[in-house]
């Protein structure tokens, strides 16, 4: 007689593979949420010393590896405007394509298998090819010409900003907004579409009024997923926009920004005591998580009130 249809399984409706699957799935789970509690737990811990208002409120004075002297305001903002304005260009692009793709594009057509080939490479790229490309093409390519164009006697708009810097996180992160858009566009049930249509609209109206709004939910997954990915990146802002010191906050799109990532690799290679910047080190990693998770919670709840409001109109 076999395990499954032994009568004390077979009797209570028990599966052992199932079981056994639950369980493997509820230690990986278990295992998962452990390993976060520790590096977390372990992040705080050491850099609680060093944490304090001053320390997230006020500019730093060019030698910021003295506890009594450093503070992270301008990386703060830094980091802020650049994914800000990073969601900015991405999301309409992305969206865009992924329109493209799912609503118009033949799917067996070449082009589309070279858009689609495209993407996928594109996500596969190093971080660090993106940062090159940035500094070859926007700053390089379009910067210099444009300030050729303008007559600048001085490098304006050809030189590290946090414009390039953005638009090298957008390129980096598309594949993750195309993505998620396509598949929250696939789930919406083609008789929407078809009502829309039977009833006079023409099919861009029925993207905009129809398809787009209950996708929105899914389309704002990967705002969010693009916004984790791009705040702790160095590697495409090293080249392209991340000074390392400044006086001043950024007031312009053209203005070079100091950032959380990049700080955080100055502070972890170039520090001449390593254990007195360690605190240091750590307070700054803390502050790019929360800034990190606080940019996510925004956009999870303007996505949370966008379902609540689509389910309360039906």
């Amino acid at each position: 007689m076999s395990i499954a249809s032994h009568p004390s399984f077979a009797s209570k409706g028990r599966d052992p593979g199932a079981l056994l699957g639950l369980a493997l799935t509820g230690f990986s789970t278990a295992l998962i949420l452990v390993v976060l509690v520790v590096i977390l737990g372990s992040v705080l811990v050491q850099g609680w010393p060093a944490l304090s208002w001053r320390f997230v409120s006020t500019i730093p004075k060019k030698d910021f590896f003295d506890i009594e002297s450093a503070a992270v305001l301008p990386m703060i903002v830094g980091t802020t405007i650049r994914v800000l304005v990073m969601t900015v260009f991405v999301m309409p692009i992305g969206v865009i394509t992924a329109v493209y793709l799912t609503e118009y594009a033949r799917a067996g057509s070449p082009y589309t298998r070279i858009v689609r080939a495209a993407i996928n490479n594109l996500a596969g790229v190093p971080s660090i090819v993106f940062g090159l490309f940035g500094l070859g093409f926007f700053i390089n390519f379009i910067g210099k010409n444009l300030d050729s164009l303008t007559g600048q006697a001085g490098p304006h708009w050809g030189q590290p900003a946090v414009l390039w810097a953005s638009l090298t996180l957008a390129v980096m992160t598309l594949p993750v907004v195309i993505v998620a858009t396509e598949e929250s566009l696939k789930a919406i049930t083609p008789g929407l579409r078809e009502a829309s249509l039977a009833l006079g609209a023409t099919k861009l109206q029925t993207i905009i009024r129809i398809v787009l709004p209950n996708a929105l939910p899914g389309i704002l997954t990967g705002g969010i997923l693009a916004i984790s990915r791009a705040a702790g990146e160095v590697a495409p802002i090293l080249f392209t926009g991340a000074a390392y010191f400044m006086a001043d906050l950024p007031k312009r799109l053209t203005d070079q920004f100091m950032d959380l990532g990049y700080h955080t690799y100055v502070l972890a290679t170039q520090s001449p005591n390593i254990e007195q910047t360690r605190p240091i080190l750590y307070a700054t990693v803390v502050v790019l998580l929360v800034l990190t998770f606080s940019l996510n919670a925004v956009a999870i709840v303007v996505r949370s009130r966008m379902r609540k409001a689509m389910r309360a109109g039906h």
